[in-house]
Formats: C-alpha cells, structure tokens, sequence
C-alpha cells in the first residue's frame, strides 16, 4: 500500500457551500486580529513547540508571526504591525534555539521578513551569503533565498536578482551528486539526509528551478535531472504513486505536502511538457484515495496543504474532478479547523501549519487558484 491508513481520516460528506467557507475564513481572520499582541505577536500553538525549544515566540513564515502578517496581508485583512520589532524578534528566536548562524533562511529567518519589508538591500545580502548554506534545501538553504531572488526580479525587473537566481543555481549544480541518481545531501539540525520532499528536498528545490526556468540557459539539463529522480524514485501500485521520503535510509511512503504525492504534484505541477503527465496523475489519485490528514487541516502536513495538489491538477489538465476533489477537502478542512479550535480554545495562528494557510487555501477553492502561499506567489 502506497500510505498507512492510520495518518487518515474519511472524508466527511460535507457539499461545497461557498457562503460557509467565506465564512470560515471571516472566523479565522477575526480570531486572529482579537489574538494579536504587539509585544509577543499571537499565542504559541502546542503543536508548533519541539521538544527544547526556547519559549520565545516564533516569528517565521513557516509557524510564526511573519507567515500570519503575510496572510492577512493576501486575505485584504493586514494589522499594523512593526517590522523592525519583527525582525529584531526574529533574530532572538533564532539565537535562542540554536540558529544564530542561518538569519538568511527564508522560511525561518530575515529573508521571509526582509521580503514583507521589501528591504532590497539587506535581501541581497543575505541571498549571496546563503549560497553555500549546507543544508541545500527549501527551509534553511540557498534553495529558500534562491526563491526569495525570483520574487523580487519578478517584483522589479531588475538584472541584480536575476544574477543572483542563477549564481545560485550554478552552485547548487555543483553540489548535485550523481550517485546513485541526482540528489542533494541535507546538512540540517546535526544531522545528514537525503530528502526528495517538497520542504527540506529535491522536489521543494526542484519548484524553484522550474519557476524560474526562463533565467536559466542550461535549464534543458536541469530538466532532464528533474525527470529522472522523479522518475526513478517513484513507486508505483496500478493506477496509484507515490515517494519515499528519501532517497536513501526510508521506505515509510507518507501522503503529506511536505512528504509524499501531494508535495510532488504541487512542485513539479508548472514543469512545461507532458512526459509526466500520467505520473502526476496517479500521485492526485493516491493523494484522494488516501483522504484527509488526521494531523489536522493546515498545509505542511494536513488537509489543506494535500487539497492543493487537486488544485494543481485541475489546472494542468483542465479536469473538472480536480476541483470537485479540492472544495471537498475545503469542506473536511473547515471542520478540522473548527473541531481544533474549540478544544485549544483559540485558532493555530500560523501559516504552514494552522489556521491561516486554510484560510488562503479556502479562499483558492473559492476563486480557482492553484498557487501555493509562499512558494507561488509573496
């Protein structure tokens, strides 16, 4: 079997109602302005905490304030809120639990906040100092602020950025090891992986080539690296795939965003060409047999973050089935979002993993919008 039964639920036989899901987001949106603290931004959520984590809150676009003030921000709901607190904040954050030395990461440290600042100059140097970053993937690494230089040439039209994306890509070709197919090896938390996922691995670096595919000359070759990891990591049951989280050391097949089908087809949706049509197909077709998450409704590794793959597929292949899949996992997602907050007693105010990447995934069932926040589109 291509998943474990256990890390999903039934899908609850909820039909689309687009007056309860503008609703929904409206909920989420007020909790979040009535939760917000200047001082200490919003509540921690207890699921957002690792064991030995400082109690400092978090200020990050992953799970932290920067990813809230970016959503709020997209909903046409923004708080005043002060950046340079944000990003002295941040840098305590990072200090506290042991990160003082990764400030550029983009989905944990300045590039996410200096992206909400528009703060070119410090951007461009925390793009260049990240390019050998170990960790050679989306979070902490060049990947992250390789993305980060995409959005602000697309922002600007300025060479600069452009410059940057590719000195970025140029040295991520040198560290590609070849054996025994492409991949990166993962320097992060102590330890060494071999990710293929679409947060620390091949595929989340993957979508930031394929996005930014124009600036690049050899991008034929990265195409056709692309294809065969791709290719040759699947596994395949009938109609059905999936991928192991690693390329070595894992066979658990997981069905998340950030492991697994749905990451694959979210990342790899855009990349030009049909050869991988089929493959892409199959990994939705995995994505809805499996169902919704029971780790809850957000992005990274919940209901949401899986619904975006259906979204992905309807505009690939312009097959209505998609959508009807992806307000379905809306439905379910509204539920789990409620059923959370009720026993926590307030929403999970984060973007990757609570309340407001459902809120923007809600809002994408609703206006058929298949980008992914922060990956797609800033």
């Amino acid at each position: 079997m291509l998943f474990e039964r256990a890390r999903h639920e039934r899908l609850r036989d909820d039909a689309w109602d687009p007056a309860r899901v503008r609703a929904a987001i409206d909920a989420i949106i007020r909790d979040t302005h009535a939760r917000y603290d200047p001082r200490a931004w919003w509540p921690t959520h207890p699921l957002d905490v690792e064991p030995g984590d400082a109690d400092v809150p978090s200020t990050s676009l992953y799970f932290g304030a920067a990813g809230v003030i970016w959503a709020l921000r997209e909903l046409g709901a923004p708080i005043d809120a002060d950046l340079n607190a944000l990003l002295e904040d941040s840098r305590t954050w990072l200090r506290a639990n042991g990160f003082e030395h990764d400030s550029g990461s983009y989905l944990m440290g300045d590039s996410g906040i200096g992206l909400l600042a528009d703060d070119h100059a410090r951007l461009a140097e925390l793009i260049a100092a990240n390019r050998e970053h170990p960790a050679r993937e989306l979070m902490w690494g060049s990947p992250g602020t390789m993305l980060a230089a995409l959005f602000l040439h697309e922002r600007t039209g300025q060479e600069r950025w452009a410059e940057l994306f590719r000195a970025t890509a140029t040295t991520l070709w040198s560290q590609l090891e070849r054996e025994p197919l492409p991949h990166w090896t993962q320097d992060m938390y102590g330890r060494r992986f071999t990710f293929l996922d679409s947060v620390h691995g091949f595929t989340a670096t993957a979508s930031v080539l394929i996005r930014g595919r124009a600036l690049l000359e050899d991008w034929p070759a990265w195409e056709h690296v692309i294809d065969e990891t791709v290719t040759r990591t699947a596994v395949r049951e009938g109609a059905h795939a999936n991928w192991p989280p690693e390329v070595s050391g894992s066979k658990t097949l997981i069905v998340q965003f950030c492991h697994g089908a749905p990451g694959f087809v979210i990342c790899l949706g855009d990349l030009p060409g049909h050869d991988l049509d089929e493959l892409l197909i199959a990994a939705g077709e995995t994505t809805w047999a499996a169902g919704p998450v029971t780790k809850g409704p957000g992005l990274c590794h919940g209901t949401a973050g899986n619904g975006y793959a259906f979204l992905r597929l309807h505009t690939r292949t312009g097959d209505e089935l998609w959508l009807e899949r992806a307000r379905a996992f809306a439905m379910h997602a509204i539920a789990q979002s409620d059923d959370a907050a009720e026993r926590q007693g307030h929403r999970r105010h984060s973007l990757w993993t609570g309340d407001l990447g459902v809120a923007i995934y809600l809002r994408a069932c609703i206006d058929v919008d298949a980008r992914f926040p922060t990956l797609d589109m800033f």
